[in-house]
């Protein structure tokens, strides 16, 4: 029920449409109803050799209904009295085609407002959820595949937007039906109508106990329809590597497991489905074939006219359509409340980022970034590893300074960085941009004091110009060229068949990792953000990308506030301090050559990653050391393997290039 009060909040918009839809069913029911009271006449007075002339146009078609309610209701209602129909055949005849007429403009206007309810809502459900998803931090994407999530924007709102919008029109008039249907057969049968209780409450209980399987059954279904997208999204996206590993078979097997696995579910579910309808057919059909066996004897012994209990069964049979759809209804809607119980988890899970109630506005960034006694772990299934990432992280950054921070993989540097921007929360300690806790500034004003170019370059399948005014859509095309100029992307932009108004595929695949690289820096530059962190921005590249982009990101830090992870001694060296980190603590500070002479930790990573041709004095050691023991590296190291014997290596130098 939770759920189904969720769901009307979202009708509250389209309460007109609902309202008027409701109405309009209404009128398709009593509509109906009332071509099957047009029976009774037919057969007893205009088809009747005997009957009085006249009649059966002023003979009330229901009459009362219990002592004081009297029904006033003639085939003469629906005849306008211009038309001068006296005539028994012509007002029924009138009559009936007048009553169809207004049963089907009552069922095509009211179809359409009950969807237009029905798709309004669900679009308004599929906004709050996209906006819902989107403002999540970063954690709830750890914890979530991408497939699930898009199998809940999809798939599941798929499901409810069926059974409100399509299913829930039809539900409406036929709800309507039964009831005027029920009121007929009462009055008409009498006696007849005792069956009615009996069996509606033998297909009720079916109804809801089929249902309950129904929605187990679908939700399971969802949660492996969930899993396919996400094979699909994994083997799409990661094509290359699929096939540069030849993994299309292997991937074929997973996906045809998957759909196996889907298969089974989509089989249980309609195992708890396909039984409704002939169980309700037979319930209707035990209650009718009773309800003829009585009335037959009632036309035997004079109580009901032949005419009277044709309605009667036409009526019958009117009302037993309803009841059977009935348990197609339900379950489409027990497959909806399966559906939004994902929906409605997306939607109220508790975000481990939240802003504060009464944010303050970081207005520009004018002395330094504190972190102070950091400490960060993850949240628990966030992610596999150590759950203390960071440890009494003490650091200051002033403005226009650059820091770098160096470290074996896993010591923290990503962590680190993300914690500035508050795409996690400190678990311990706090960081200050201008004296103001991050947590108590508004997420907007922080986050627009920060840009970010990463390894991995995150592009849109749109226009180059679109890509680089990310974020501003109004900035003026000037802009947009200077950032490319600075960027140095402005000549290989113009070389391309449309310049700035070319496609350029999803996640950037028509452009190379160097051009892919210098369109983020130059987005990064537009956005002119006075705090700049890069994470790891060239560690993917050649040297000639290397070279432009080092260039670029000059360009870019230049008079910024910058945090740099590197592998790349060019880029380190830049800096004004060096940040060692080891273990999620910082273990050394200093300048690149006050931490050769001090830090083992910073020595042993010069050695096996920053050392180049340039920094070598000749004799393969790196300048300013004391030649130290020389560290095993690929190129040095004879490759041990055990219970095996000694693998010379394929280079001999000393020095790695």
């Amino acid at each position: 029920m939770m759920r189904v009060w969720r769901l009307l909040y979202y009708a509250r918009r389209y309460w007109f449409q609902a309202l008027s839809a409701v109405v309009l069913a209404a009128g398709v029911g009593l509509l109906d109803a009332f071509r099957v009271l047009l029976i009774g006449p037919i057969f007893d007075n205009v088809l009747h050799p005997g009957a009085a002339t006249g009649r059966a146009s002023q003979t009330p078609l229901l009459g009362s209904i219990g002592k004081s309610w009297h029904i006033n209701l003639t085939p003469q209602l629906l005849v306008p009295h211009f038309l001068h129909i006296k005539n028994d055949w012509g007002v029924i005849a009138f009559a009936f085609v007048a009553a169809t007429l207004l049963k089907g403009i009552c069922d095509y206007v009211g179809t359409y407002l009950a969807n237009y309810a029905g798709f309004g809502m669900i679009t308004d459900m599929r906004d709050d959820l996209y906006e819902a998803i989107l403002r999540r931090s970063v954690s709830f994407f750890q914890k979530h595949t991408t497939g699930t999530l898009l199998s809940a924007l999809i798939n599941d709102i798929e499901r409810v937007q069926y059974a409100t919008a399509t299913v829930l029109s039809d539900f409406l008039q036929q709800v309507f039906t039964l009831i005027f249907m029920v009121v007929i057969v009462v009055k008409l049968g009498h006696m007849l109508a005792w069956v009615l209780p009996i069996f509606a409450l033998i297909a009720a209980w079916s109804i809801v106990r089929i249902g309950r399987d129904v929605r187990r059954t679908t939700r399971r279904g969802q949660d492996k329809l969930a899993d396919i997208q996400n094979i699909l999204h994994e083997t799409i996206t990661g094509n290359r590597i699929v096939k540069a590993f030849n993994m299309e078979f292997w991937e074929l097997i997973r996906f045809r497991q998957a759909a196996k696995r889907l298969f089974r579910a989509n089989l249980r579910s309609v195992r708890a489905q396909a039984i409704t309808s002939p169980l309700m057919d037979f319930i209707g059909a035990v209650a009718i074939a009773l309800l003829l066996w009585v009335g037959r004897n009632q036309i035997g012994h004079g109580a009901m006219q032949e005419g009277t209990f044709f309605a009667f069964i036409v009526a019958l049979f009117k009302m037993y359509d309803p009841i059977r759809r009935f348990g197609t209804y339900y379950n489409s809607f027990q497959q909806a409340a399966g559906a939004s119980a994902a929906i409605f988890d997306f939607m109220h899970d508790q975000d481990e980022v939240v802003e504060a109630k009464h944010p303050r506005l970081l207005r520009g960034f004018r002395d330094k970034v504190e972190l102070q006694h950091v400490s960060f772990c993850y949240p628990e299934g966030a992610r596999d590893g150590p759950p203390i990432v960071l440890s009494d992280i003490d650091l200051t950054i002033h403005r226009g300074e650059v820091v770098a921070l160096v470290g074996p993989s896993g010591a923290g540097k990503s962590t680190l960085v993300s914690l500035i921007p508050r795409f996690f929360d400190v678990t311990g300690g706090r960081i200050l941009i201008d004296g103001v806790d991050v947590r108590q500034a508004s997420l907007s004003s922080l986050r627009a004091q920060i840009g970010k170019v990463t390894q991995e370059t995150i592009l849109f399948n749109d226009t180059v110009r679109n890509n680089i005014a990310y974020g501003q859509p109004d900035v003026p095309f000037s802009r947009v060229v200077e950032a490319a100029k600075a960027a140095l992307a402005h000549d290989f932009i113009e070389r391309m068949p449309e310049g700035y108004d070319t496609f350029i595929g999803e996640k950037g695949f028509r452009l190379s990792g160097g051009e892919r690289q210098r369109l983020a820096i130059a987005r990064a530059i537009l956005k002119n953000a006075p705090v700049l962190i890069l994470d790891e921005a060239t560690s993917a590249l050649d040297t000639e990308s290397e070279s432009l982009v080092q260039v670029a990101l000059g360009n870019l830090m230049a008079g910024r506030t910058v945090i740099v992870i590197a592998h790349r001694l060019s880029t380190v060296r830049r800096a004004n301090r060096i940040v060692v980190l080891e273990q999620g603590a910082i273990t050394a500070i200093g300048t690149h050559e006050e931490l050769l002479q001090t830090s083992p930790t910073y020595q042993k990573l010069y050695r096996l990653q920053f050392m180049d041709i340039g920094d070598s004095n000749g004799n393969g050691h790196p300048a300013g050391l004391n030649e130290p023991e020389a560290p095993e590296t690929a190129l040095t190291r004879e490759e041990k393997v055990p219970g095996a014997g000694t693998i010379e290596p394929a280079l001999t130098g000393k020095t790695r290039r």
